[in-house]
């Protein structure tokens, strides 16, 4: 100290040798600052983590109220300014989009691992050094975790439902498991497509809400729902059987002028004139589709004009053509997929080829409304549907973000085949591996590592503190049994001790978690290395 304080009290002229006295507060104030921040969204979304975490009641300022505890839904959800926080956020979304699991998870960690580099930088360290560790701690864990997992075959279903219920036990709807887990399973595994295997695409897994009865009506359907009415207000068919189905974007109603302009008709004649030539233009467009042998058209949503009239509905009822109009420009391709068929864009393309066939497309009461369900499809493209119900609208934006959940973990394992335990136990066996690699590395690197092996068992302990067990006593429980090799040891929340977890079926994809581990530490080594923060103008 004495020899910094000399140095800074040196004269300016002397020679540029002598060691000058550096200002680094501010560096470490906006490190700091970054951190704390960082650890703040990290916190509020801690209690939130494993099956029995606490829900969050989010209540937007227009009045919506959304209950959730989805890591990605709160956080999105949350106004965050400081900009080393925002990067939580855009974690937690990352970690959405690469896995579809573990949001809550890989927050959480990253705020350990933060609070471990604020006591590291805090010992003196440079915060090169602690980023460089990580770096290395990272791929350690990552060949750890490769260790520890079992491999799994796309055949065995009963493995794939396991680890769907694992990821729905956490939710809101947990009591539903049962009945959701195969139900996502089903539907990604009929989604996958066999040239591609290890490609699965969640578009093709439309989920449709439904207001009214409870989660337990929630099916899969092998064909198309509509949230929608057939219009029929002409008195048109509800129901057709072996139906040959059009999609159809054009509009079946008078044409109109491309300049905005009023005619004025002065006389009856005229006007008589005018009627009569719609009327034959209409009705010579529904004998066109009719002469295909069409019976199910279905009529892309019109900007610049009413994509059908009363009128047209009236032919097209007498020609019994059932009719679904206003489907989302959006919803065209997945339609078109699903169906097999094309869409046709001009009333001169129409032809028979181009036309999608199904056993039965009707109309069905559901809850308070009426939706559309087409099915038996010929040919269906692999494409599927899930109908999920609920009492109110709440437990319907749940019940939809824990199947989404549910399905990205099948996905996870469709691309990446491994199965690892649950409930801390990978955790805490890195942790343990982490500790003894420690041992083995000289310098700063040991020092820094030894340290984030401890950051990593923040997982279990949050576990058993949100079930309301005793932490410290269960963690250390959870060393000794991974210390004796009984690597598959972990938390089992529902009896509040601890188990072999892979005996309880609490399994959850190698994916999740070396997504979560990876993230989590870009994430960290990206905050270390900020020392300002510049704001422009």
């Amino acid at each position: 100290m004495a020899a910094v304080a000399a140095a800074a009290a040196a004269p300016r002229g002397s020679s540029s040798k002598t060691e000058s006295y550096v200002d680094t507060k501010r560096r470490d104030d906006v490190r700091q600052a970054n951190i704390l921040a960082a650890r703040a969204v990290a916190d509020a979304v801690r209690t939130s983590l494993g099956p029995k975490g606490m829900d969050k009641m989010i209540a937007s300022a227009n009045g919506e109220v959304i209950i959730t505890n989805d890591g990605a839904t709160i956080l999105n959800k949350m106004e965050v300014l400081q900009p080393a926080a925002k990067m939580l956020v855009d974690l937690s979304r990352s970690q959405d989009a690469a896995a579809g699991d573990g949001t809550t998870t890989v927050v959480v960690l990253a705020g350990s691992l933060l609070r471990c580099s604020l006591s590291l930088l805090s010992a003196g360290v440079h915060p090169t050094a602690v980023s460089d560790a990580l770096h290395r701690l990272a791929l350690r864990t990552v060949d750890i975790l490769h260790g520890m997992a079992i491999p799994l075959e796309l055949s065995d279903r009963d493995a794939l439902i396991k680890s769907a219920a694992t990821s729905l036990n956490s939710k809101v709807v947990s009591q539903y498991s049962s009945l959701l887990a195969p139900l996502a399973v089903d539907a990604v595994l009929f989604v996958v497509d066999p040239a591609h295997p290890d490609l699965v695409d969640l578009r093709d897994v439309k989920i449709v809400k439904k207001l009214g009865g409870t989660v337990d009506d929630t099916e899969l359907v092998k064909g198309l729902v509509f949230d929608k009415k057939v219009s029929h207000s002409a008195g048109g068919p509800t129901r057709v059987e072996n139906a040959k189905i059009a999609v159809i974007q054009f509009q079946i109603s008078p044409p109109k002028t491309d300049i905005e302009q009023s005619i004025v008709v002065s006389d009856y004649t005229q006007m008589d004139r005018i009627l009569r030539e719609e009327r034959n233009y209409i009705l010579g467009m529904v004998k066109k589709i009719k002469a295909t042998g069409c019976n199910v058209l279905l009529i892309q949503k019109s900007i610049l004009r009413d994509a059908v009239t009363d009128l047209s509905l009236h032919y097209l009822a007498k020609a019994k053509i059932l009719v679904i109009k206003d489907v989302e420009r959006d919803e065209i391709e997945f339609v078109t997929k699903t169906l097999n068929c094309l869409p046709i864009a001009n009333i001169e393309h129409f032809r028979e080829e181009k036309l999608g066939f199904a056993n039965c497309v009707e109309e069905v009461s559901v809850g308070d409304g009426k939706i559309v369900k087409i099915t038996g499809i010929k040919d269906m493209g692999r494409t599927t549907t899930v109908l999920v119900r609920g009492s109110n609208q709440l437990v319907l934006d749940e019940a939809e973000r824990s199947l989404h959940d549910a399905l990205c973990v099948v996905r996870c394992l469709v691309n990446k085949r491994f199965l690892i335990a649950g409930g801390g136990a990978p955790e805490i066996e890195m942790s343990r591996q982490l500790g003894a690699w420690a041992k083995e590395l000289q310098g700063m690197e040991s020092y820094c590592i030894k340290e984030f092996a401890e950051a990593l068992e923040v997982i279990p302990y949050t576990l058993a503190e949100n079930a309301g067990l005793n932490p410290i006593a269960i963690v250390t429980e959870l060393r000794n049994r991974h210390a004796q090799g009984e690597i598959n040891t972990g938390i089992n929340v529902r009896k509040g001790q601890i188990t072999n977890i892979l005996e309880e079926n609490v399994v959850q994809p190698l994916l999740v978690s070396t997504s979560a581990i990876t993230l989590a530490t870009e994430c960290v080594r990206m905050i270390l290395k900020i020392d300002d923060i510049i704001t422009v103008r």
